[in-house]
């Protein structure tokens, strides 16, 4: 059996296709455009391979519920040229193999759930802290959707006394991401996240409203685990800075034994999103 999966991105897809161990048998990156121009190319991509199935992790806001009928649709995105596009129905169309869609942090959750950091628990909430701000949750490997998706990263936390920026979400200012989201740090501090010091305050900041959101979650969802990943959480020094503030927070609330393997980083090496995918399409042909 051969599954694709697709890691659709704001800024790059990535296309794999995938045996039934999760072995990577061909792989390309694609720069993301419009609609139509993007998946002409990842189309071609996988007409190469005879795939069973296709798996896609995307980004949002999308239509999750499989009685709508507009189910797999991208809806109010900010990238205007895929606004109510059908991404489901014409990756159907184009390959003509089931398809399933969901969040690119949905796919991301169930990728490490299933074969990384949170294998060896019941529940688990994936993070990504990048370009942008996503979670997803996962409970008994089912992934959860309700109305809508969760979107954990627009949630709103308390600000510090001292801090009058004003945030950078489009649709929020100063939500979770619109605080802590890669382009917030670099316009917070006039540089790159990757070119400021570990000690500049800036990340005390970052990890006092990461450690607010996670205590939020802990309490709503009770997760057994929490794993942060994206592009901000490359700064490696953030994890232990994040666990103290949570701890600190939190106020011995719930009694967390171990907050180094509860609030943890991934274990797939950027590859969360692509075998969460392929796990996505694997369910939906019953292997």
């Amino acid at each position: 059996m051969l599954i694709g999966a697709i890691e659709a991105g704001g800024t790059k897809f990535v296309c794999s296709v995938l045996d039934e161990f999760n072995e990577t048998k061909d792989r390309c990156v694609i720069r993301t455009r419009g609609p139509e121009e993007t998946l002409a190319e990842a189309a071609d991509f996988f007409r190469k391979h005879p795939i069973d199935a296709l798996g896609v992790g995307a980004f949002g806001p999308i239509d999750l519920n499989d009685r709508s009928e507009t189910y797999g649709t991208i809806k109010n995105t900010p990238k205007t040229a895929w606004k109510d596009f059908p991404l489901r129905d014409e990756l159907k169309r184009m390959l003509g193999v089931p398809v399933a869609v969901d969040t690119d942090v949905n796919a991301a959750c169930l990728g490490e759930f299933r074969f990384g950091a949170g294998r060896d628990v019941d529940s688990a909430v994936y993070i990504t802290v990048g370009t942008g701000v996503g979670a997803g949750f996962v409970k008994e490997d089912q992934v959860f959707k309700g109305l809508t998706h969760p979107e954990m990263g627009h949630i709103k936390v308390s600000r510090m006394v001292d801090d009058s920026f004003e945030g950078v979400c489009l649709y929020h200012g100063d939500c979770l991401e619109g605080l802590v989201s890669g382009p917030a740090i670099e316009k917070r501090a006039g540089i790159s996240g990757a070119d400021i010091s570990v000690d500049d305050p800036v990340w005390a900041s970052v990890a006092h409203y990461i450690a607010q959101a996670l205590v939020n979650y802990t309490l709503v969802l009770c997760p057994e685990r929490i794993i942060i990943g994206g592009g901000v959480m490359k700064q490696s020094h953030l994890y232990p800075m994040i666990r103290k503030e949570f701890q600190r927070i939190l106020n011995d609330y719930i009694t967390i034994e171990d907050l180094e393997s509860y609030i943890t980083p991934p274990k797939l090496d950027d590859d969360q999103g692509v075998i969460g995918a392929a796990g996505l399409a694997k369910d939906i042909t019953g292997s």
